[in-house]
């Protein structure tokens, strides 16, 4: 299960979680670490959002980030879909999704270390990523840099991770 923080102003329209410019970053980390393609990705892993409405551009331009009381409004939602999907991982992408589940620190201290986190009654694995916005050198930079990689390469070693790949390749 990836969890990201609300849709962009294009998903409602393509109809698809990170549909433009992170989506394609965020795409390109899984072809290119992970050995899985956009379309099987799509197609094997569940994609969800702390805030379910795109939340409307800041004064100054770009996505304003979701306020308390929209993600507040919008818990149940998450919280439902996890009880339901039970994952044995999920995957929040960005500071705001990473919230939802371990005390925020500076991504220094979450990306690139799997963490046991209990959710709503249900034990899961956690493997925090950066929001993949091109708004943000974090990823391109160092230690983001090697950061990420390392976070890839837990996602890719973790064992529902390698059931999606071994269902791609019918093993």
């Amino acid at each position: 299960m990836l969890i990201g923080q609300a849709p962009g102003e294009k998903e409602p329209v393509l109809g698809k979680p990170f549909a433009w410019t992170a989506g394609k970053t965020l795409f390109g980390w899984f072809a290119d670490h992970c050995a899985i393609s956009e379309q099987v990705f799509r197609s094997s892993v569940y994609m969800a959002a702390v805030c379910r409405c795109f939340p409307g551009k800041k004064p100054g331009g770009g996505d304003r980030v979701p306020s308390p009381l929209e993600i507040a409004n919008c818990a149940p939602w998450l919280q439902r879909e996890v009880e339901i999907l039970e994952p044995e991982l999920v995957i929040p992408v960005g500071k705001l999704a990473i919230a939802q589940f371990i005390i925020p620190g500076k991504l220094e201290q979450t990306v690139g270390r799997r963490f046991r986190v209990n959710y709503c009654d249900h034990a899961l694995d956690l493997i925090p990523l950066p929001h993949p916005s091109g708004a943000s050198p974090w990823p391109r930079v160092e230690p983001g840099r090697s950061l990420l990689q390392r976070a890839m390469r837990l996602i890719a070693e973790h064992p529902a991770f390698r059931e999606v790949r071994c269902r791609r390749n019918g093993l």
